[in-house]
């Protein structure tokens, strides 16, 4: 028995390809619908370190890399969905039973930073590593990782509904598992299957322990009825429009969200 106890099983567990859910995902803000008359449309907002669990705005503070400063118009909270959170708690208190436990990135995410990424910050790092992206080309490769900002009722961005969350695991002491990547690191790298596919030359502690940890936090949230972003291992949902693209539901609980 290792020091993840009843959780190795699940750092066994392959997650698989993720291009099933890369075409699922395309389109999904003007293809699922929001259900308005559904109990949990208007569900009120809670910070989640006040419910218990940990972490940090990533975008509030100025040790963020690769950005290195805080971006104009970032909350502090960590605002979700009650029922997000709640669902939240559970996958932490099972984490727990290993020591482990959940850290929170980002939630809620207020307008101005979302299309200071999508509008400013993406596309001139795109256009810095290649400078023949431009048009639609580069819209496609900016909005694989980041969506759209919209103030639309009919099509919100994930994180401006309060079903999307941004996380990893770490030891309760504070020690982060290795995931392979940054936070926000926006190539192929951070793509969710990056490990799966490891070569039998491939004797890297590095790579292998990147795809069990991986492993370990995409079965933990799915298992709890988390769906999450193909391209983003630190990505998931619930409720949202993508939630539903990716996981086969008719309709999306939650459109834009008000904070508290």
């Amino acid at each position: 028995m290792t020091g993840f106890a009843g959780l190795e099983e699940l750092r066994d567990r392959p997650i698989g390809d993720q291009d099933q859910a890369r075409q699922a995902r395309k389109g999904f803000r003007t293809r699922i619908p929001i259900a308005r008359d559904n109990a949990l449309y208007g569900e009120a907002m809670v910070d989640a370190r006040q419910e218990g669990l940990r972490g940090e705005n990533f975008y509030a503070g100025d040790r963020n890399p690769p950005y290195w400063h805080r971006v104009e118009g970032a909350t502090d909270k960590l605002l979700l969905r009650r029922s997000v959170a709640d669902k939240l708690l559970r996958v932490n208190r099972r984490a727990g039973e290993a020591g482990l436990e959940l850290f929170l990135f980002d939630a809620w995410r207020p307008r101005a930073v979302q299309a200071y990424f999508h509008d400013v910050w993406m596309p001139r790092e795109l256009q810095r590593r290649d400078p023949s992206l431009a048009g639609a080309r580069l819209i496609e490769e900016v909005e694989r990782y980041w969506s759209a900002p919209s103030e639309s009722a009919a099509s919100p961005a994930p994180h401006a509904t309060g079903g999307a969350i941004d996380l990893t695991l770490r030891w309760k002491d504070g020690q982060a598992l290795w995931m392979g990547s940054l936070f926000d690191d926006v190539t192929r790298l951070a793509a969710r299957d990056r490990f799966e596919f490891l070569t039998p030359e491939n004797f890297s502690f590095s790579d292998r322990e990147a795809c069990a940890n991986r492993r370990l936090l995409h079965w933990l949230m799915t298992e709890e009825g988390f769906a999450g972003h193909p391209d983003e291992w630190w990505h998931f949902s619930w409720g949202d429009q993508m939630w539903a693209a990716l996981a086969g539901a008719d309709a999306a609980h939650y459109g834009l969200a008000e904070p508290i």
